[in-house]
């Protein structure tokens, strides 16, 4: 299998990829050797945030991570912010690399990346040959809070601190309080390190706006793919984290068994940012299913 590193700059995806509305996706090489294993992440983050996991996957998967719009170093296009164009850009990604491996691929997404990795598999069946999924965010019509509600995720993100001192300020300051403060010092590392820019000022800037993660809550309900499950015949290992009321992991079983070829597993030792907080569990699933 090609190796992503080794094909011609000129139309390497890891010179970036792009999607609809002229949006380029920046793309991130992991390391590692082996089949493409292509990494997904969950709204706020980035795709270098899973460094840590892709290092321990090192031996048996190329990691190959990307940002969707409007997060890390991938442009938000104007207008409102829709599932579907992130849908699009997982769409993008994966047949870029599908390209490269002469075939269909194996993928890791992380909640907002888990359904965006489902959105790309019901729309081209052909791009992946199997899918793990951490609590994707997959709701059903009735969704998981009651209709009207501010949502308290969107809330909190128009609240976030988006400017430090320094790198070092910022990572100070999420670690002495959750969830970021249980991450591993890796992945808070990679978080801050790759998540933050240096503006003119001297300070550091997030480069997920606020408002883009809070409009990214605010409509993760909008998108039907619930509805669509029953439809995706990629094999899909689902994996929820401890399940708790009106959280991603109480509706992880449900998607799971809508999906014709679903696998559910719970450990009820995990939050919602076990990609994070225990990289090597993770990549220790991830390896048992798509080995």
């Amino acid at each position: 299998m090609p190796d992503p590193s080794h094909t011609p700059r000129a139309t390497s995806p890891l010179d970036g990829v792009g999607s609809t509305d002229g949006v380029r996706l920046a793309v991130h090489d992991l390391g590692g050797r082996g089949p493409v294993l292509l990494v997904s992440h969950a709204t706020g983050f980035h795709g270098r945030c899973y460094l840590p996991m892709a290092e321990v996957l090192g031996d048996r998967f190329h990691a190959v991570a990307f940002d969707y719009r409007g997060h890390g170093d991938s442009p938000r296009p104007e207008g409102r912010v829709d599932w579907q164009r992130y849908g699009d850009d997982a769409v993008a990604m994966a047949s870029a690399m599908r390209e490269v491996a002469g075939g269909p691929i194996v993928a890791f997404g992380h909640s907002m990346g888990g359904a965006c990795l489902l959105i790309a598999a019901h729309r081209d069946p052909s791009l992946f040959s199997r899918l793990v999924v951490f609590e994707p965010i997959v709701f059903p019509p009735t969704g998981i809070r009651p209709p009207g509600d501010e949502s308290p995720l969107a809330a909190g993100a128009r609240r976030r601190r988006a400017v430090f001192p320094s790198h070092d300020a910022a990572i100070a300051n999420y670690a002495s309080k959750p969830p970021l403060g249980g991450f591993t010092p890796a992945a808070l590392d990679a978080y801050v390190r790759f998540g933050f820019r240096e503006g003119e000022d001297g300070q550091v800037h997030l480069k997920c706006l606020p408002e883009t993660e809070a409009q990214t809550f605010e409509t993760g309900g909008e998108h039907r793919t619930w509805d669509v499950l029953t439809e995706i015949r990629t094999p899909v290992l689902v994996i929820a984290g401890r399940v708790e009321p009106m959280q991603p992991s109480n509706i992880a079983a449900g998607v799971a068994e809508r999906l014709p070829n679903g696998t559910y597993l719970e450990r009820p030792e995990l939050d919602h940012f076990a990609p994070m907080t225990h990289p090597d569990e993770i990549a220790a699933l991830v390896a048992g299913y798509l080995s």
